[in-house]
């Protein structure tokens, strides 16, 4: 059965996305026209006409379609309709025009939706044709007369490729209490919005492009991936009978460039999974269809591509499921995130150099994240292996590709780790379950020269005003060592407009590695390198995101709130995710992993190096009275603590949390700022720290929250905070490292001690 429900935003945004200025109503007048009687079979055999409604003061016509997204999301709503205004003599008839869609499909359809309104079938679209339809779901209202008052869409919650909180105008409904209320109809027309109806076409003789001989080789290179059985397309393109129906859509939707799904701007970066058609592809899609889509000598069929059904990686060597039984999901209402902890039962490292998530409902899933289980045995040695950090192993959401890493390059899971599901779901209109999986496929840990991690800048210190249609967000990432980058995943929700990566080389010069100018959240994609990008020690990586809060934005939960970082969709996220791996590494050569600046302070440590001498105990006193003090006091510390690169002392003065003194990296000043910087008590985590009877370390900033943590998060990667009464204020002496797990119980023990100097 090809027929399924599928979570419309999922397509609706390449298949049917359009600029706003065409989401609104068409105030005037349809044409002028009476529909004169008709006769069609439902799906079970029995005929219906228009006439034996003359009793009926109105009737609404639906045009559906089976597989079209749009009309998934309203079928429950006409029967709700017909059901409403039963009382009131309104009629609801539902008619399939499609030519690809059988009565079998149509059938299964009316069962999934629990229609008992009449679900009828137009073969050869006669009716679609007097009625003047062009898409599904398109609604007509007629009068007593017969004579077509209302045309167009339903309402205006669900449009292309973006779904309204709430339904805002009722169209339809609207139109109907007018009719009945023997008012002028105030909105006669509603541009509809949906899937072509796929009609009868009549292929010219003679074309030179038919589906056998072009057309199929550009879907097999393009479009099966998706569109076949199983997978996330609405609908299959694998055989001529199912595509023929779908031929106006996809000139549509390949002539505006909203299929195949890509965002980048093509002048920046070279893509291996770059998805878009070339212009002689373009053009044999346009000429086909303009010559009726013919089929052409079978002949000429290229060879079906070949996959392993349910999984793009192939045949995993491990498949791990998010737990024993379903989730539920409610019918409506929004669901908050879901997290589930599984045992894959790893007893050995296992390197991953393919995985794949796979949802087991797909008209509810939106997005799924596996990663580590924090706190449980492997999760952290896994996050932080030889310098490479990992958020996540794999993820997947509309226009996301599995993880497939290049030969030599895997992800690391050791031994005893569990998996954390993290799952998005988005409520379809009726109750549904879930049991989604992740599949992998292993490295041969012999092979392995290089550990992949995906990380990540990030900013959680944003304010979005409300209203604000182009609100700029920016996020740092400064790379200590030679890093190869593989592929980028920018990562916003609802509000999300744009998004772009640039790199900061030691130079100074800039190079755009990533532009994606219309940001869509039904569309995660990930945008892998042609060839693997080499970023210099030292450069800073420098994501920007611009977000859209005002009522304009129709994806918008609430263009009224100040809107903040939050994992809810409802909520913000600014995340510049990137696959990475460390440019020198060679795994095959080496035993243990590199050893970081933390690593070399422990040996240090351990071998007696890291005592307080004289010489810092004096310099220690020296650094508050002047910034001269502090730099000192910084190169020396620096030769036992070398993971220490900023240091600053922060104290409270009338209502504000004002650093008095600080060092660090001139290029890191102008991102996070120095000496003088104030900022609200209020929204300080520093504040709280200040009289507390023991030091505050934070491994890994960018997971802490707080505006000013959040805030020193774009340039540095842990922190260690201790309380200090000095020159009679009361405040913290902070440590500051571009490390992650830079300040172990060895480095607090001793900056405690350079402070209990600092505070004589």
């Amino acid at each position: 059965m090809k027929t399924r429900m599928i979570l419309g935003l999922l397509f609706l945004a390449g298949w049917f996305g359009m600029d706003g200025a065409r989401f609104a109503a068409a105030e005037g007048t349809p044409q002028a026209r009476t529909i004169s009687n008709f006769e069609l079979p439902d799906y079970r055999g029995k005929t219906w006409s228009l006439a034996e409604f003359k009793e009926k003061r109105a009737i609404v016509v639906v045009f559906v379609g089976t597989e079209c997204p749009l009309v998934g999301q309203y079928a429950a709503r006409l029967q709700t309709l017909a059901d409403k205004y039963a009382a009131s003599g309104v009629q609801v008839l539902a008619i399939d025009a499609n030519q690809q869609d059988s009565l079998a499909e149509l059938a299964s359809f009316a069962r999934q939706h629990k229609l008992s309104i009449p679900v009828l079938k137009d073969g050869g679209n006669r009716v679609a044709d007097k009625f003047q339809a062009e898409r599904t779901p398109e609604a007509f209202l007629l009068d007593r007369q017969r004579r077509v008052v209302f045309q167009g869409r339903i309402d205006d919650q669900f449009t292309y490729g973006i779904a309204r909180p709430k339904v805002e105008r009722e169209y339809l409904v609207a139109a109907i209490d007018e009719l009945l209320a023997d008012k002028p109809i105030s909105t006669p027309m509603a541009e509809p919005v949906g899937c072509h109806i796929g009609r009868v076409l009549k292929p010219q003789a003679g074309s030179d492009v038919t589906y056998s001989k072009q057309i199929a080789r550009i879907f097999n290179d393009h479009c099966v991936q998706c569109h076949r059985a199983g997978e996330i397309g609405p609908f299959a393109l694998t055989n001529y009978e199912e595509v023929v129906g779908w031929a106006a859509m996809i000139r549509e939707v390949v002539s505006e460039q909203r299929m195949p799904p890509w965002h980048a701007n093509p002048k920046h970066g070279k893509f291996a999974n770059d998805t878009r058609l070339s212009d002689e592809e373009k053009s044999q899609i346009e000429r086909w269809v303009a010559a009726g889509a013919p089929e052409g000598d079978k002949r000429d069929l290229p060879p079906s591509p070949q996959f392993t059904t349910g999984w793009q990686i192939g045949e995993p060597d491990a498949v791990v499921y998010m737990r024993d039984k379903p989730f539920d999901v409610p019918a409506a209402g929004e669901v908050r995130y879901q997290y589930f902890v599984a045992d894959p039962g790893f007893t050995e490292d296992k390197w991953i150099q393919a995985a794949e998530c796979r949802p087991g409902n797909r008209g509810v899933v939106h997005h799924i994240i596996v990663g580590l289980a924090p706190g449980v045995s492997g999760g952290q040695r896994n996050r932080e292996v030889g310098g490479v950090h990992s958020e996540w192993l794999t993820a997947t959401a509309p226009g996301a590709r599995p993880l497939i890493l290049p030969e030599g390059m895997a992800k690391l899971v050791p031994a005893g780790s569990k998996l954390v599901f993290q799952m998005h779901y988005t409520p379809n209109g009726t109750a549904q379950s879930d049991r989604s999986c992740v599949g992998f496929k292993f490295a041969d840990p012999a092979t392995v020269r290089k550990q992949v991690g995906t990380d990540k800048a990030t900013n959680h210190g944003f304010r979005i005003p409300p209203g604000d249609s182009n609100h700029h967000v920016e996020a740092y990432r400064t790379f200590e060592r030679d890093t190869l980058m593989l592929a980028m995943f920018p990562h916003m929700h609802l509000r999300g407009k744009a998004f772009r990566y640039t790199a900061i080389y030691p130079t100074g010069d800039r190079e755009i590695l990533l532009d994606v100018p219309r940001y869509d959240f039904n569309w995660q994609n990930s945008y892998e390198f042609a060839e693997a990008k080499l970023l210099p020690k030292g450069t800073r990586l420098f994501c920007e995101a611009w977000f859209d809060n005002s009522s304009e934005n129709l994806a918008n939960p609430d263009p009224t709130d100040t809107v903040r970082w939050g994992d809810q969709t409802w909520e913000e996220m600014m995340i510049g995710y990137f696959d990475a791996a460390p440019a020198d590494q060679n795994l095959k050569l080496v035993s243990a992993s590199e050893p970081t600046r933390t690593d070399e302070f422990l040996l240090g440590a351990k071998a007696g190096k890291t005592k307080l001498t004289s010489e810092l105990k004096s310099l220690a006193k020296e650094a508050v009275e002047s910034d001269q003090g502090l730099a000192k006091l910084s190169v020396e510390l620096k030769k036992i603590v070398p993971q220490v690169d900023r240091i600053c002392w922060t104290s409270l003065a009338d209502g504000k949390l004002v650093v008095r003194r600080c060092t660090q990296e001139p290029e890191l000043e102008k991102i996070v700022g120095g000496a003088g910087r104030k900022v609200d008590s209020r929204l300080t985590k520093l504040a709280s720290y200040i009289g507390k009877p023991a030091p505050v370390a934070h491994q890994r900033l960018a997971d802490e929250r707080g505006f000013d943590l959040a805030f020193m998060a774009r340039a540095y990667g842990s922190s260690l905070h201790i309380p200090a009464e000095i020159a009679g204020e009361k405040g913290t002496l902070n440590f500051w490292s571009a490390d992650l797990d830079a300040f172990p119980p060895a480095a607090v023990q001793l900056l405690a001690e350079i402070a209990a100097e600092a505070r004589k």
